[in-house]
């Protein structure tokens, strides 16, 4: 019943696609950053961090912004930030500076941020009252779907180009970021 509400199925398609975007690159960088790169796993853990700080900036920005601008649109431009984030890490250079990669996963991250608070309140907010209990568990299902699926489809890269799976899975995760994107700029249409 919940689906059927165009804002609510909006924004869940959203987060599918957007924690789909973030698993494929969670998962597939760490094999990049010490296979190709020869970084240690401290330094992997560390070039990895500047995403979820970001997030962390972003999202109490956000959740200020909600109140001024439409969530579909906050949402759109947040995965259009983590589009140009991921599409930045396909094109680092083959000896990429720490610098490189840590301005680039935190534009991933910041994105991310800028999109997830609006969007869970949007999830929430769009059913009814005695339903929200429904609605957050939706929510959590939409995150774990992509979540799931994301990993999976990192294992698929890998499966199919080889050494090049990580590029593969990045690309794809900048491609499901701008589907993500679209998705959510979809939303400003509905009230």
């Amino acid at each position: 019943d919940l689906l059927r509400i165009p804002i609510f199925s909006l924004s869940m398609g959203t987060s599918i696609f957007s924690f789909t975007a973030q698993m494929l690159a969670f998962v597939s960088l760490p094999f990049f950053m010490q296979t190709v790169l020869g970084r240690s796993a401290v330094e992997t853990g560390l070039l990895l961090t500047p995403w979820p700080l970001a997030t962390m900036v972003a999202a109490p920005l956000s959740g200020y912004l909600i109140e001024r601008f439409h969530a579909g649109l906050l949402g759109g431009v947040g995965l259009g930030i983590m589009a140009c984030g991921l599409f930045g890490l396909v094109l680092l250079p083959n000896n990429p500076a720490d610098a490189d990669i840590i301005w680039r996963m935190a534009l991933c991250g910041f994105g991310f941020g800028l999109f997830q608070s609006p969007n869970n309140h949007t999830i929430i907010s769009a059913a009814p009252r005695n339903r929200s209990g429904g609605a957050s568990g939706m929510l959590g299902t939409a995150r774990l779907f992509g979540q799931s699926t994301g990993a999976a489809l990192v294992a698929l890269m890998f499966n199919m180009f080889h050494d090049n799976g990580t590029h593969a899975s990045l690309v794809l995760a900048g491609s499901f970021a701008v589907i993500a994107a679209i998705v959510s700029s979809l939303r400003v249409t509905q009230p």
